[in-house]
């Protein structure tokens, strides 16, 4: 099921709804860029199109877009890896190659999301890093806040500013509308109209909500819309069976409703569980969406804004429901609640190797890569890359039973692990290139001049320089090796280095 509001995203900003003057105000500060050269900060409250616009602005001027992942913490240091990115292609702090003219052919649109939360001792510099961006930039700049005065003061008096206001209900109808024409399916006018009242003012959870509605269905009716009224509460394990079992998305998306569960607990239940149901095509689909809904989520906790937990809730219910290929029947032993177990520890561990081995955040980690490697290594199936894989991070029997799914205390993990640990050592052992041998040749001996017995005065301490001496020797040895001899040394090693 693809996202309906990356589907009909609009591709040009004629296209852009509910806020005329604005867009308009977005297209000249773009057409004029060259003129006045600053950056520009688009807030207003979530689901209005600002992030739609930039992309749409940036396809009118035919420039490439840059986007910093929203969910990342913004530190200065990924701030500064962020710019060097897109200075591969065109450099942020002067004119590309070939483009010293100051034309806009080759100009990239550097989009940075959540600019009202950076702020504190959790970004590290990050809000200087990005204020010496604005000013030093070469290339046009669009911010987008929902607050625009909880920026700090420095980027607001560093840029324009323009106001995307709620898209009201009248504006909402026609987007609905032309997009259920595309796909081909008759409505009621008066199930449109309830949409957009519903979610006046945000034009992005209208079209979910129209997508979750219309799921399975070739005519969309007024009982067909689904809303946020929680008319009869249900249990957390018939919300399990909703997702992962039995319904279509839409009426998976009103069981989350009704479920006495916030969706950050939503998506922590559903992501413990969905292995136990699905199968490996299923689960790859149904991890996108949960990664989807991690993104939501993230931004949850980074902006304390609440409203942003609707757009997890259509990824974790509604998202992977339609990820399942069949219902299923019967009854399924979900076990406890991992926020309650030791899971969440092991996954905690897991995401943080993962981090740290790739120089990324732990959201990145946790949303991009660990996804990644439970599709790629589900039951530990490759088994070499799965090997490979644990001995990359050096996971043990927990770490790569949370990655794959399989037991923790059965033979095929536990054989994988071991595996990996000989992986681990023999690559160790190579890069060592010997400096740690058992033995110190003869001649390093008799630099002591007794072969490393005590010194004439009996001393310790020059017994000690002695040894000292041996070893720095050996390292230094070591160090003065030939480029040549490295690269052949490199190039004798397997496994590890082929696993990315």
């Amino acid at each position: 099921m693809s996202d309906w509001t990356e589907k009909y995203r609009p591709s040009t900003l004629s296209e852009v709804r509910g806020n005329n003057k604005a867009r308009d105000a977005f297209a000249e500060w773009g057409k004029t860029w060259d003129q006045h050269r600053e950056a520009v900060v688009l807030h207003g409250a979530p689901g209005v199109g600002k992030t739609s616009a930039a992309h749409a602005l940036a396809a009118d001027m035919g420039w490439e877009t840059v986007e910093l992942n929203a969910s990342d913490q913004r530190t200065a240091d990924v701030i500064e890896r962020f710019a060097g990115r897109a200075a591969m292609n065109t450099t942020l702090a002067g004119a590309s190659q070939g483009d010293a003219s100051g034309t806009r052919e080759g100009r990239q649109l550097v989009i940075l999301d959540e600019a009202d939360n950076i702020h504190g001792n959790y970004d590290r510099g990050g809000a200087g890093a990005i204020t010496r961006l604005v000013k030093e930039s070469n290339q046009p700049i669009v911010l987008i806040a929902n607050e625009y005065y909880d920026m700090a003061n420095g980027l607001r008096n560093a840029t324009q500013e323009i106001e995307f206001r709620d898209v009201s209900a009248r504006s909402i109808v026609p987007v609905l509308r032309d997009i259920l024409r595309k796909e081909g399916i008759e409505f009621d006018d008066d199930a449109l109209d309830r949409i957009a009242e519903v979610n006046s003012g945000d034009l992005r959870s209208a079209v979910n909500d129209l997508q979750a509605a219309t799921e399975g269905s070739d005519h969309l009716t007024v009982e067909d819309v689904v809303t946020g009224s929680r008319d009869r509460g249900i249990g957390l394990f018939e919300y399990l069976d909703a997702v992962l079992k039995e319904d279509s998305a839409r009426d998976a998306l009103q069981a989350s409703y009704s479920v006495d569960e916030t969706p950050d607990n939503q998506v922590k239940w559903i992501e413990d569980k969905v292995g136990l149901v699905y199968d490996d095509d299923e689960l790859a689909r149904a991890y996108e969406f949960l990664a989807n809904a991690d993104v939501w989520l993230g931004r949850v906790m980074a902006t304390q804004d609440y409203t942003y937990w609707r757009y997890a809730g259509d990824n974790v219910a509604a998202g992977v429901a339609a990820a399942r290929d069949r219902t299923r029947g019967g009854w399924t032993r979900y076990g406890g609640a991992p926020y309650r177990s030791t899971r969440n520890k092991t996954r905690d561990d897991v995401v943080r190797k993962i981090a740290e081995s790739g120089g990324f955040s732990m959201g990145t980690a946790r949303r991009d890569v660990l996804p990644f490697l439970a599709t790629i290594t589900h039951h530990c199936k490759p088994r070499d890359v799965t090997v490979a894989m644990a001995a990359w991070y050096d996971f043990d029997e927990s770490a790569v039973s949370f990655v794959t799914g399989s037991g923790e205390t059965t033979n095929k993990v536990q054989s994988v692990v071991e595996d990996a640990r000989e992986m681990r050592e023999a690559e160790m052992e190579a890069h060592t290139g010997g400096a740690f041998a058992g033995s110190v040749p003869d001649d390093e001996g008799a630099a002591t001049g007794d072969g490393g017995g005590a010194t004439t005065d009996g001393t310790d301490a020059n017994e000690n320089d002695a040894g000292q001496n041996g070893a720095d020797d050996v390292l230094d040895r070591d160090a003065a090796e030939s480029p040549e001899d490295d690269t052949e040394e490199d190039d004798g090693q397997s496994g590890l280095d082929d696993f990315f």
